[in-house]
């Protein structure tokens, strides 16, 4: 389905405004930017996904409902003629599966307003040395290892590697019909339980190198 004028409109817009955002995101400078802000995610392991929000959330504020339209207990990053997400992907690695939403959610916004956008920023991530002092710094700001952290460590499971640096190199803006989305996506969580034993929702995975070019309605390159 062709997206609308108003629709491609509004991402022109957001496509403007995007072109201000900063190209070099340093773990360090942008957690403590977080923080200073009072945002409520600078304590997240995968900061850069929740960084990647932060900016959107400024630099989208005149375009953009945020947060956006719920459905159940669901609600979306942003609302401007259809439901959006803002999600940060590392170039630089063999799996190019992006987890978005909840999967009845996006059901439900492409049903009532024929697409579900994706804000895809994409570029290339550095990881922590092997002696994890980019953690040791994290865990340090946040006054000690979370409550999630210290399960992980009584399990004896071992410690994923955190992200120190991400560099931009491209933001998409996505515009996903059902039939576009049916051949990008699959779904993540099937069979998967919470802590109290109580399944949880599937939510929709997209694969980037999936993604129809038609979906694509534009791109901001920064390199």
């Amino acid at each position: 389905m062709a997206i609308n004028a108003e629709l491609r409109n509004l991402v022109t817009r957001l496509y403007r405004a995007s072109l201000t955002i900063p190209r070099i995101w340093d773990g360090r400078d942008s957690i403590t930017e977080m923080k200073n802000a009072e945002y409520p995610h600078w304590k997240q392991m995968e900061w850069m996904g929740f960084y990647f929000q932060f900016l959107c959330e400024q630099k989208f504020a005149c375009f953009l409902e945020m947060p956006g339209k719920s459905y159940g207990r669901t609600a979306f990053d942003g609302f401007g003629s259809i439901c959006w997400d803002f999600k940060a992907h590392a170039g630089n690695t063999t799996n190019h599966r992006v987890i978005t939403n909840d999967t009845s959610a996006v059901a439900g916004t492409i049903e009532e307003y024929g697409h579900y956008g994706l804000i895809l920023a994409s570029g290339i991530v550095e990881y922590n040395d092997d002696a994890r002092t980019f953690k040791q710094w994290h865990d340090a700001l946040k006054g000690g290892p979370s409550r999630y952290e210290l399960a992980r460590i009584n399990r004896g499971a071992n410690s994923r590697r955190r992200k120190t640096e991400f560099v931009l190199d491209e933001i998409h803006f996505i515009c996903l019909d059902a039939d576009a989305l049916n051949q990008c996506s699959g779904s993540f969580q099937k069979g998967f339980r919470n802590a109290d034993g109580s399944p949880r929702r599937s939510k929709v995975m997209v694969n980037v190198a999936k993604i129809p070019d038609s979906a694509i309605a534009l791109t901001a390159d920064f390199t």
